[in-house]
């Protein structure tokens, strides 16, 4: 690698580990919940109520594409807590479908109480699941990927098809977990991963996980079941254009998730191209640790945010 590559790698990984540093601070944390949408952030962030996030999704739907919503919100501590999240789930489901938008829900265990006991998270997602057109169960840190994991094969053995979960490249154990879920079918949406995870458990270099998003997204589409290749990546999206059609895999067995956000004209011309792009616009008045975490997956976002900051 040259020695300008090598140098832009590092700034990027230190203001990386820089903003998710930051995503802990009281201090940058007051300042930017006070005035963070109006200065920016809205642009990833589709409003804190429900009836905003509604809004959006019209929109997005109008313009030609799909979308998914989540509740933002960190795990929950009190087994009463699920109960809050879980009405406020059941609202997102009928609006979708009253309002007959093209548009689904993710979510996370955590928020429904994983973190207390994984019965108390099964038996409130399997809730869920009972009423929605389809649900995204997202996955999290790596101590959660096996909890998650097994969530995801009970609802499936239960008979419940319109599920999926998500697996992340950089971790080492992704290809074994794959291989595991195969012969359900699955419908995965596949990530490079957002959060900071050890050396022993991820790869900690960008190529690392480039190439390892490459051969599990092969992986998946030459297998059956339903691929979510979420990637704003040019370079990944145009191969998996090109492998599909080299294999002769057809574009329903496929779809490409975005940000709310991030490379919009990207989601638009894919559009126009004729595949399936799903964007995902969460909502929500704890949106302060997604928005940092966005930050932090790409510090050019960082500079958009900035930009807006001082124009204010």
């Amino acid at each position: 690698m040259a020695a300008g590559a090598q140098l832009n790698v590092a700034l990027n990984a230190g203001l990386r580990r820089g903003i998710l540093a930051a995503a802990d601070s009281s201090r940058v944390k007051r300042l930017v919940r006070r005035h963070g949408l109006r200065l920016g952030a809205a642009r990833f962030v589709a409003g804190e109520t429900l009836d905003e996030c509604l809004v959006v999704l019209r929109r997005l739907n109008d313009r030609g594409l799909w979308a998914n919503t989540t509740l933002l919100g960190e795990g929950v501590l009190e087994p009463g807590q699920t109960d809050a999240v879980v009405a406020a789930y059941r609202e997102v489901i009928e609006r979708i479908a009253s309002e007959e938008l093209r548009a689904n829900v993710a979510l996370k265990l955590t928020h429904l109480g994983l973190e207390i006991d994984e019965e108390l998270a099964y038996a409130n997602v399997q809730r869920l699941v009972q009423l929605a057109s389809f649900i995204r169960i997202d996955m999290e840190q790596s101590q959660f990927v096996d909890a998650t994991l097994r969530v995801y094969r009970r609802l499936r053995e239960e008979g419940f098809d319109n599920v999926g979960t998500v697996l992340q490249a950089y971790l080492y154990r992704t290809p074994d977990d794959l291989e595991s879920l195969l012969p359900l079918t699955p419908n995965l949406r596949l990530v490079k991963g957002a959060y900071l995870e050890p050396a022993d458990v991820a790869y900690p270099h960008k190529a690392d996980v480039d190439a390892a998003y490459t051969r599990l997204l092969e992986r998946m589409l030459e297998a059956s079941g339903h691929t979510a290749v979420a990637t704003h990546d040019e370079r990944l999206i145009e191969h998996t254009i090109r492998f599909a059609s080299e294999h002769g895999i057809p574009n329903d067995r496929f779809e490409f998730q975005m940000l709310y956000g991030v490379r919009p004209q990207l989601q638009l011309d894919l559009a126009r191209r004729g595949h399936k792009v799903l964007v995902a616009t969460p909502y929500g008045p704890e949106w302060y640790p997604y928005l940092m975490r966005r930050l932090g997956e790409r510090p050019a976002n960082l500079f958009f945010f900035l930009k807006n900051t001082l124009r204010g």
